[in-house]
């Protein structure tokens, strides 16, 4: 066995996007680099046999970024998007896999988005913003390009691909609303086309509406609003007709479970058809048929059957399932999914399993000493019951502790650990494990698995109970002799990193922290973030809220600096528009005027998610070098 390395974490490649073609006979995965060395990332794709009975092989051999791979309903054509004749401004192409070759389909200016084919095999539905004018090129070259706010505001739009002419048409039919998701109906019928009022994050997914779109006339109906943060179309047929399911998130509230809702095309009755369920739907796959629902459930994942009035589970697996894909038929799915100690791979086989592996894409890290991790289940201060994930430092048993103790809280809130490799660029698991820590990875409430109210409890309580929650399963480790009680350590990024910093101004029991684009103060980040409204209903008000102090000032870490007396490493992305650097500078500034230990380090061109090598490499050194200084004897 060898060590970790953190080129073993960041020189990977991952696969992405898998899609089985529609008669089962080959799968086409994205082949992409955990990191990124220049301006663009350069992805590849991959077609698998499934029964192995020909050998994988790459489908283009360009240097290029390629993505979004989709196949034609008769499974001799794979359409994709690729940049390489022009970085950066990707167009849509096709590879004929009768003799291989590969035609650049469009010429769009701006690039292609998403591309759906349709039954139709002369027409490809596009997404895609506007080419600029004549006035918009002569603005821009004379600098003259002011940006009025809702005005000229970018939008994707649909566009009709004609295959045989080349021709791209706009209909003009949603008016200036911007299209964000389509789903031609199984029978080649009408596509149902999602659309918001604006690409604002903050605004856009709150006004979603769902349309119906006659490709034969080009015309439009309109079916109404729907829940906030719709996504994931996916057609079927009732007794009563055809009703069309989606994802959104369970109201009143915008911090809650997610959970699919039915409309019944003809009555409009919509319903919650996961109401009630300690489970939370993920994504919502079209079949011929019933349609598939992964669930996230617990440390696990469930795939279940949508029937006409009921839900019929078909397999659980272990950890996480991505990016389903089946055939029409539905007897076939490819799915990424891997192992507490593998990293995610392409596997198919039937939805009710077994589910084979058809990929080994991260090979270096076979004969890699990894922490043996196991599950936990505990319960809350008010008997809630909780989970998590330990893992152990490598090669040491639990009988061997106490160790020093690294909880590292997961972001979102709305996210969760799963039962699988905990190993990444950021503060992940398995990396400190290789340096002799213990690491926690608790599931307070606020977060996905176990259903809309287990999620929906934090909504204007941030840092109230989930805090309890993972404060209760610190005090078990160290109950059990497995955490040095002397030797704590806290971590995480996004709302994780909003946790730590809430945590070391609760509490001196922490020797060391990690904050990495961590929310600092709930009312600013609601003014900046581009998801400010979701933020609001996480902090409980907003800067607009009348005369102070407000909700969100009791749950924000900057109210409790003065408290702080915990060495702390702050890290943060110059670009990050989800949590805006302001934030890390916020908590930089009150750390340095109450005289607190700490170091802030920001990564410039990088936004919420840390890309480039050798960012990712200070991210992973950095993060163990902190916690060696303070909590290593």
């Amino acid at each position: 066995m060898t060590g970790l390395s953190a080129e073993h974490v960041v020189d990977g490649r991952d696969p992405r996007s898998p899609v089985l073609a529609p008669n089962g006979r080959l799968v086409c995965h994205v082949l992409a680099p955990l990191s990124r060395t220049g301006d663009h990332l350069d992805t590849e794709l991959w077609l698998v046999d499934p029964d192995g009975a020909l050998a994988s092989r790459r489908a283009t051999g360009d240097t290029a970024t390629e993505s979004r791979p989709r196949w034609s309903a008769d499974s001799r054509t794979l359409f994709f998007l690729s940049d390489r004749a022009d970085r950066g401004v990707p167009q849509l192409h096709g590879l004929t896999l009768a003799d291989g070759t590969i035609t650049a389909l469009t010429h769009w200016r701006v690039g292609v988005l998403d591309h759906l084919p349709l039954t139709d095999p002369t027409r490809v539905a596009l997404l895609a913003e506007d080419e600029p004018s004549e006035r918009d090129a002569r603005r821009a070259r004379d600098r003259d390009d002011a940006i009025v706010v809702g005005a000229r505001e970018p939008r994707v739009r649909l566009r009709l691909l004609d295959l045989r002419t080349g021709r791209v048409t706009t209909p003009t039919v949603f008016g200036d609303r911007h299209v964000v998701e389509l789903r031609q109906r199984p029978d080649g019928g009408p596509v149902a086309v999602l659309t918001w009022a604006s690409a604002d994050n903050d605004h856009g997914p709150r006004t979603g509406q769902l349309h119906l779109f006659d490709l034969g006339t080009e015309t439009v109906e309109n079916l109404g609003p729907v829940e906030v943060d719709a996504r994931s179309l996916a057609w079927w047929r009732g007794e009563d007709g055809w009703h069309l399911g989606y994802l959104a998130l369970t109201p009143p509230v915008l911090h809650a479970g997610t959970a699919v809702f039915d409309l019944a095309v003809e009555s409009r009755v919509l319903r919650n058809r996961t109401a009630g369920l300690p489970m939370c739907p993920t994504e919502l796959c079209q079949t011929d048929a019933a349609p598939l629902v992964v669930f996230a459930d617990g440390l696990n994942t469930t795939l279940a059957r949508l029937g006409p009035t009921d839900l019929t589970a078909l397999a659980q697996h272990p950890g996480r399932l991505d990016n389903l894909t089946t055939t029409p038929a539905g007897d076939q799915v490819a799915v990424l999914t891997g192992t507490r100690h593998e990293p995610s791979n392409v596997h198919v086989g039937p939805p009710a399993g077994p589910l084979r592996r058809i990929t080994n894409t991260r090979p270096e890290l076979d004969g890699v000493a990894l922490g043996t991790q196991r599950p936990l289940a505990y319960r809350a201060t008010d008997g809630l019951d909780l989970d998590g994930l330990l893992v152990l430092p490598v090669g040491r048993t639990a009988s061997e502790g106490p160790f020093p103790l690294v909880t590292i809280v997961h972001g979102g809130p709305y996210e969760r650990y799963a039962d699988r490799c905990q190993l990444f660029w950021f503060p992940s698991a398995q990396w400190l494990a290789a340096a002799g820590y213990a690491v926690l990875l608790p599931n307070p409430r606020g977060g996905q698995g176990h259903g809309h109210q287990f999620a929906a409890s934090v909504a204007g309580r941030v840092g109230q109970e989930e805090w309890t929650d993972i404060l209760t399963g610190i005090d078990l480790l160290v109950a059990d002799g497995i955490a040095d009680p002397d030797r704590l350590g806290i971590a995480g990024w996004s709302h994780g990193g909003f946790m730590s910093a809430w945590a070391v101004g609760q509490t001196d029991r922490f020797r060391a922290a990690l904050v990495g684009a961590g929310v600092i103060d709930w009312g600013m980040l609601a003014a900046t973030g581009e998801n400010g409204q979701f933020e609001a209903a996480l902090g409980g008000s907003t800067g607009w809220s009348g005369i102070g102090p407000h909700p969100h000032d009791a749950v924000s870490p900057i109210s409790f600096a003065s408290q702080i007396r915990t060495p702390v490493l702050i890290l943060h992305g110059a670009e990050d528009t989800n949590v805006p650097l302001g934030q890390a500078v916020y908590l930089h500034r009150a750390l340095r005027h109450f005289d607190v230990e700490h170091e802030f380090v920001i990564y410039p061109r990088e936004g919420h998610t840390i890309r480039e090598r050798h960012h990712q490499l200070d991210v992973l050194r950095r993060t163990r070098a902190w916690f060696d200084r303070w909590l290593q004897p």
